[in-house]
């Protein structure tokens, strides 16, 4: 005889209800510009003296990382889920191969390297969203 499965009692709560999950993603955001900031200057000092060329690299960097992650924050829960997993894998492509191109590889090595760990990155966030969106 045929059953099926017992529902949960409640619902499990989503992000987008949670008032305190944007206090806690912004400074987030902050620390990840950051460190992309600094990965940045440091793969263009390779080994030498600092200079402000490469601080000022490491800041524009590290500041159009904030910017770029709070806008996509902004406006994934709008997008459907195969557009934000591609947001998400261009994002993370783009990032990398651009911190890969400043230590001097060639334009086809970064291009491939940050379309590599893109898809691979679109791919990992459109089975999550896939799986585990109501």
């Amino acid at each position: 005889m045929a059953a099926h499965a017992a529902v949960p009692a409640g619902r499990r709560k989503s992000q987008k209800s949670d008032p305190h999950s944007s206090a806690i993603a912004f400074p987030i955001f902050a620390v990840i510009g950051a460190v992309y900031g600094f990965w940045a200057a440091f793969n263009l000092r390779d080994g030498g003296p600092v200079t402000g060329g490469q601080v000022a690299v490491g800041f524009i960097s590290g500041g159009a990382m904030i910017v770029l992650s709070v806008g996509l924050y902004l406006v994934k829960d709008r997008l459907p889920r195969e557009l934000r997993a591609a947001a998400f894998g261009v994002l993370v492509g783009g990032s990398l191969g651009f911190l890969y191109s400043l230590t001097g590889a060639s334009i086809l090595r970064s291009v491939g390297l940050g379309a590599a760990f893109g898809a691979a990155t679109a791919a990992a966030k459109f089975y999550v969203y896939y799986t585990h969106e109501d």
